[in-house]
């Protein structure tokens, strides 16, 4: 008896998903709670897991195509844990074939009573010799009519609906654009336009913290099992300001300003499917080893699309690192409804002055975007003046001054 393969249970806040890609396709035996199938959501990509040991029988909802909280998609059939019943798989596939067109003939390469020439012509082209219209005598193939045919052939237009010919003959490329990835444009377009956006810039000496990790990154890494990086301090940072600053931590809700009584923060990983933010929740609680162990864990998830619905949801600040690409200054967006989003850059030995000397450093631009309608530059300037003084002076951090 078959069984039915249903779409995970989204939440409340996804109305629907798409059908990502199937993993097995029909007759394709798998194990229990194998995935079969990806879905993906706004947010989320969600897998659909095997029942039990046996094979997908019957596909319902292709790849694309749109489907709601936990509707049917395909059909499953069971079979023995030590034997995905073969037979079954043979019979299914015997099924299919049965029902599709009916099968091809090979095509007749070359012919006896073609020219050497034209013959030959065919079979370097992989073409069908019943396809192309003989002049010669009893409509025999000419190398002339070879050679006619594959000009027409290299003439036509592209059946592929994915590629497209520009008015230079140059060829194009078109495919959808993913949910994950629509969302995020329209996420973005929107923020610009419901937002008093600005961003104000100053830079930071990582020569302290780089020092830090320098001086105990490995006893660091030998004593909690994950790396000292520079997140960490960034994050905790954040979190003292925040706490200094009520404003950056609000957002807006329609009329009302709301005061978050918690620091969720957020941290952008870049992923192949788009940027995605996992929170750490309550980070103000959590101790600099804690917070490596939450960034490292939530990286790894994200670039594997593990991240649950959970783990994204909420967050009262966000920050950005576009340094590890190599990024020297950019402006980040915000992230609607935070009222501000901290932006990292790349670490770059610099002239400065110091002490009435210049001296080498390697520096860091910091960017601060934030929603002008509830923060003022005035408090703006200071939040990030007050994330430079604690990173460069570590021990700020450990003094929450």
């Amino acid at each position: 008896m078959a069984i039915e393969i249903k779409s995970p249970t989204f939440p409340e806040s996804i109305a629907d998903g798409t059908v990502a890609n199937w993993l097995k396709q029909e007759g394709e035996s798998v194990n229990q709670d194998e995935v079969i199938a990806e879905i993906e959501t706004d947010k989320v990509v969600l897998e659909v897991v095997a029942p039990s040991y046996g094979f997908v029988s019957k596909i319902l909802k292709v790849e694309g195509d749109i489907v709601n909280s936990s509707e049917v998609i395909g059909e499953f059939s069971e079979s023995d844990a030590t034997n995905t019943s073969q037979s079954k798989v043979e019979k299914l596939v015997e099924k299919n074939d049965e029902t599709s067109a009916a099968p091809k003939q090979e095509p007749q390469k070359t012919s006896n009573k073609n020219g050497p020439a034209a013959n030959k012509l065919i079979s370097e082209n992989n073409l069908d010799a019943s396809s192309i219209k003989g002049s010669g005598k009893d409509n025999r193939i000419t190398k002339a009519d070879v050679v006619s045919h594959l000009d027409a052939k290299d003439q036509a237009p592209k059946t592929d609906h994915n590629l497209s010919q520009s008015g230079s003959n140059r060829p194009e490329k078109r495919v959808s654009m993913t949910r994950l990835r629509s969302t995020i444009a329209k996420r973005l377009v929107n923020v610009q336009q419901e937002t008093a956006m600005l961003t104000t810039f100053n830079e930071v000496d990582m020569l302290p913290i780089k020092e830090l990790r320098a001086k105990y990154g490995q006893e660091f890494e030998k004593q909690h099992g994950v790396k000292l990086g520079f997140m960490g301090f960034f994050v905790i940072a954040a979190v003292q300001a925040l706490k200094k600053s009520p404003i950056v931590n609000a957002s807006i809700d329609g009329g009302d300003v709301v005061y978050h009584g918690y620091q969720d923060i957020g941290v952008a990983v870049s992923t192949e499917r788009g940027l995605v933010v996992p929170i750490i929740k309550d980070a103000d609680t959590k101790s600099l080893p804690e917070l490596e162990k939450s960034i490292l864990e939530y990286s790894e998830k994200a670039r594997d699309g593990k991240l649950s619905i959970d783990e994204m949801q909420g967050g009262t600040f966000t920050i950005s690192n576009g340094g590890v690409f190599g990024s020297l200054l950019s402006t980040p967006i915000l992230n609607a409804p935070q009222t501000a989003i901290l932006g990292m850059h790349t670490i770059q030995e610099r002239p400065v002055a110091r002490n009435g000397e210049v001296v080498i450093r390697p520096m860091m631009y910091l960017a601060m975007s934030y929603d002008h309608r509830l923060l003022d530059g005035k408090e703006a300037v200071r939040f990030l003046v007050s994330i430079k003084e604690q990173l460069e002076s570590p021990e700020r951090l450990l003094l929450n001054l």
